[in-house]
């Protein structure tokens, strides 16, 4: 099969197009045919070398993907060949085969693409698992996503006002606010707003989703309402920050995160449930769409990071691996 390797840790030059055998589908996982595979930033911190696979993952990059079934293994019942499927992956998704866990795939939304539905397994899991499952967020509360015109940000957006949530995202260009407002959200230009200021007027926000960090960890806490919940879960301007821990205690505080990744298959499974039965619904009704800003040839994935390391996308970036059926 063609694929994409990290030749070396590095930039994006060290992804090259390469030929490696098609892998097996063991007990209880599939091998799916690609069609398309999403592009995140775990797959750049791999890239990096500050982002290992797990154990017996794929040593490939590549989180997500959506194609067909073409084996399954033993003890695997849900799925047989030919069913059309996205899906979450521990690795290898720059490829045109790859294997994961039987119930880490979803099935395809009625009326969605293979296209459109490569851009939902990363941002689903993880905004469905730290939005709604972790952040508790309910209806009529305040909620605020950084980085609100991003793949997770769009998500987290959208999900938020189906579940009835009003909303803010930060962005820092007048044209990732428009694309935030457009999906329901109240655009904050960081480059000229203070979120904390604005969210303070308005009450304080009971959930924030934060993929920055470094000194935004401080300023969501100041922007918390009482009882509020602050969510970690990325750090790009980095992981340490002080803060003042009496306000957590006076203010019944919760601060807590995760990493999607590590996880154990279980856990995951889990999530896809939840997904199954109460977000595909949503994109089914379109409540909920992927936003997808552009696409690469697979061979082109050097030039996809580029792309989304320079910050200027909107939404999902993708690769396409086939022609899809």
């Amino acid at each position: 099969m063609q694929a994409v390797e990290i030749a070396s840790f590095g930039g994006p030059e060290v992804l090259v197009p390469v030929t490696r055998p098609v892998p097996g589908a063991g007990h209880g996982q599939i091998l799916i045919r690609i069609a398309w595979a999403g592009v995140n930033r775990p797959d750049a911190l791999q890239r990096a070398g500050a982002y290992a696979p797990p154990p017996g993952a794929s040593d490939l990059p590549g989180l997500e993907c959506a194609g067909t079934v073409a084996a399954v293994g033993r003890g695997v019942t849900r799925w047989k060949p030919g069913d059309r499927v996205c899906a979450l992956l521990p690795g290898g998704g720059y490829a045109e085969y790859a294997t994961c866990p039987a119930e880490h795939a979803l099935p395809i939304p009625a009326g969605l693409t293979l296209r459109a539905a490569a851009a939902l397994p990363e941002t689903a899991y993880t905004v469905w698992s730290n939005v709604v499952m972790r952040g508790g967020l309910r209806a009529g509360e305040r909620f605020l996503v950084h980085g609100g015109s991003s793949g997770i940000g769009t998500m987290a957006i959208q999900v938020a006002r189906a579940l009835g949530a009003r909303v803010w995202a930060t962005a820092g260009s007048e044209e990732k606010c428009a694309a935030c407002a457009r999906l329901g959200a109240t655009a904050v230009n960081y480059r000229e707003e203070d979120f904390v200021a604005l969210l303070r007027k308005a009450g304080g926000a009971d959930l924030i989703l934060d993929m920055v960090g470094g000194d935004y960890i401080a300023r969501n806490i100041k922007c918390l309402a009482d009882e509020g919940r602050l969510v970690m879960i990325a750090f790009l301007a980095g992981p340490r920050a002080e803060i003042n821990f009496a306000q957590v205690m006076s203010r019944r505080l919760t601060l807590t995160g995760s990493t999607l990744r590590p996880q154990s298959d279980r856990a995951k499974a889990g999530i896809a449930r939840q997904l199954c039965d109460r977000l595909w619904p949503l994109v089914e009704a379109g409540a909920v769409r992927p936003v997808i800003d552009g696409s690469f040839p697979l061979r082109e994935a050097a030039e996809a990071h580029r792309r989304m390391e320079g910050g200027a996308h909107i939404g999902k970036i993708l690769l396409q691996v086939a022609a899809e059926d």
